[in-house]
């Protein structure tokens, strides 16, 4: 656990229980000031229900957390000062334009009215939404829309960003532009909490990331870290002659196979242990009578690594 004094987030044994299920389970980490901290993992696995107690919108079943020294239940007229929430569906109003929802926004948040046009001109340039200030919500596209409701959560200033799934549904050029723009935040001093279940995304934009599965910390550490930690070369090339099997089969012959897929005319395997896969190959081409064209082992890619780190820490 990091030390206390760097933490602008604190979070200590972390728990919400549905009924008999733990949905999170002591979950606990620290988020330092100005870094984009990523909160990574499948659907499912505790994400959301997290970053709603910390923002105050789902109780806490046990545990503490603070934001800048705040009690995010007893102090939580201060955190919602200091606090912009970007929920995974936009909850803006269809009927208003660009310029009337930040501006509804700065209302709620209690902006000083001297102070709103300034600040909402500044959002609506900056997001790329000036020339769209007067288009209605509903008639922007989705990466538009994804722009303007971050921009709506940033109106009154707030020193950390929530961000709950912020590029799902969007294509590759407007999640590249929200990417740059979120790293620009950023350096202009906004701490960065990332909820999302892409990989890549996580790897490619945070400082430090926390994996969660099935309600735990299963991992927490830069990228670099991670990479390091769980090892790089974990990724089984194996190609057969003649190749008519499927990923199929393959999976229920060979045991300790984290997935596997086809690329081409070759298969690509995350193991759970590379040793023990390599010999289960061996074993199934040898009782198929195959030839093995290919084997060899690469450094996993992002997507790959997190689900080494799932695997290994079920």
């Amino acid at each position: 656990m990091d030390n206390d004094n760097e933490c602008v987030i604190s979070v200590k044994e972390l728990t919400k229980i549905y009924g008999s299920v733990k949905a999170v389970d002591r979950v606990s980490f620290c988020v330092k000031d100005r870094e984009i901290f990523g909160f990574l993992g499948p659907n499912g696995a505790g994400k959301t229900t997290t970053v709603r107690m910390l923002v105050g919108l789902t109780t806490i079943s046990s545990g503490n957390a603070l934001v800048y020294g705040y009690n995010v239940v007893k102090d939580y007229k201060n955190v919602r000062k200091i606090i912009g929430v970007v929920p995974d569906v936009s909850n803006l109003y269809l009927e208003l334009t660009c310029f009337q929802n930040l501006l509804f926004s700065a209302k709620m948040y209690d902006v000083p009215k001297g102070m709103r046009e300034e600040r909402i001109n500044y959002l609506l340039k900056f997001f790329g939404l000036w020339k769209f200030r007067n288009v209605k919500f509903k008639n922007l596209s989705r990466g538009l829309k994804r722009r303007l409701t971050i921009a709506a959560a940033l109106v009154h200033k707030p020193k950390v960003l929530f961000l709950d799934e912020p590029t799902s549904g969007l294509d590759v050029m407007s999640r590249r532009i929200l990417w740059t723009q979120l790293k620009e935040l950023n350096r202009q001093e906004v701490t960065i909490f990332l909820t999302t279940h892409n990989v890549y995304e996580a790897f490619h934009i945070s400082d430090r990331i926390a994996i969660i599965n099935k309600g735990r910390i299963v991992a927490i550490g830069s990228p670099k870290e991670l990479s390091k930690r769980f090892s790089t070369q974990e990724v089984i090339e194996v190609a057969f002659y003649p190749s008519k099997m499927s990923t199929k089969d393959l999976s229920e012959h060979i045991k300790g196979m984290l997935s596997v897929k086809r690329v081409g005319n070759h298969f690509e395997i995350v193991p759970l242990n590379k040793n023990s896969v390599i010999e289960g190959i061996v074993r199934y081409a040898k009782s198929r009578g195959l030839e093995i064209s290919m084997l060899r082992l690469r450094s996993a890619d992002a997507e790959e690594l997190f689900l080494k780190i799932v695997g290994e820490t079920k």
